[in-house]
């Protein structure tokens, strides 16, 4: 019996392009003029000393630290001040109506139906939990946060881990087989099943080539819980 679901954002809940053709760019074009104009605001502060110090920059040289982000932007890096910087970013963005975050249909009515039925919700993404917290707090389907239970984001390990998902399981205090993960990414679903979570992965029309050893579903209505 299914008792939690965890679900991945990227590919899974929302559309990839809506994250790398609005989200990413927006970022990268405002992240310049943010970080110089809220450098000496304790909680940018916090996350610019964070690069300075994995990059091994000086964590007063407010332009080489921006160089670095705007490359790691580049490479799309998934690393934690980063993503924490971007979500502040994007968090002006969302409250002043420049876009709202993206959810499949299919997505929002399951989660929806989920939640009704008792069933415990938590996202798991490489953004931060502040972003995700955005994408689903400004979206066409209304606010869609009080639907979940928690977050994690990579402050609780790399993805593609099996220990994260160890963590996830400690954390969310379930039985890992009551845990079902769903994600687009093989890599991802084959650490949380050796975590011992039960696993589905989406197959959106565009992403048909990357089917793996797991169960597949082309969006949310095609999930049967009475199947895990």
């Amino acid at each position: 019996m299914i008792r939690a679901i965890v679900t991945d954002i990227e590919g899974t809940t929302s559309s990839i392009r809506f994250v790398h053709d609005v989200l990413f760019p927006y970022a990268a074009e405002n992240l310049p003029e943010f970080i110089r104009t809220n450098a000496d605001d304790a909680e940018v502060r916090e996350q610019l000393e964070a690069v300075a110090e994995l990059a091994d920059l000086s964590a007063t040289d407010v332009e080489d630290i921006i160089e670095q982000l705007q490359t790691w932007i580049r490479e799309d890096k998934k690393i934690t001040p980063l993503k924490d910087l971007q979500g502040m970013i994007w968090q002006h963005g969302y409250q002043q109506g420049h876009f709202k975050g993206h959810v499949y249909d299919d997505a929002a009515q399951s989660l929806r139906a989920w939640h009704e039925q008792g069933i415990m919700l938590y996202v798991y993404s490489s953004g931060s939990v502040q972003a995700q917290k955005l994408i689903f707090g400004f979206t066409e389907f209304g606010d869609l946060t009080p639907l979940f239970s928690g977050y994690f984001d990579t402050r609780i390990g790399a993805k593609r881990e099996e220990s994260s998902y160890r963590e996830i399981v400690t954390a969310l205090e379930i039985d890992a087989g009551e845990i079902l993960f769903l994600s687009d990414i093989c890599e991802e679903l084959d650490a949380a099943r050796a975590a011992g979570m039960k696993t589905c992965q989406l197959l959106r029309p565009l992403d048909a080539s990357a089917a793996g050893q797991h169960p597949s579903v082309n969006d949310f209505s095609q999930i049967d819980l009475a199947c895990f």
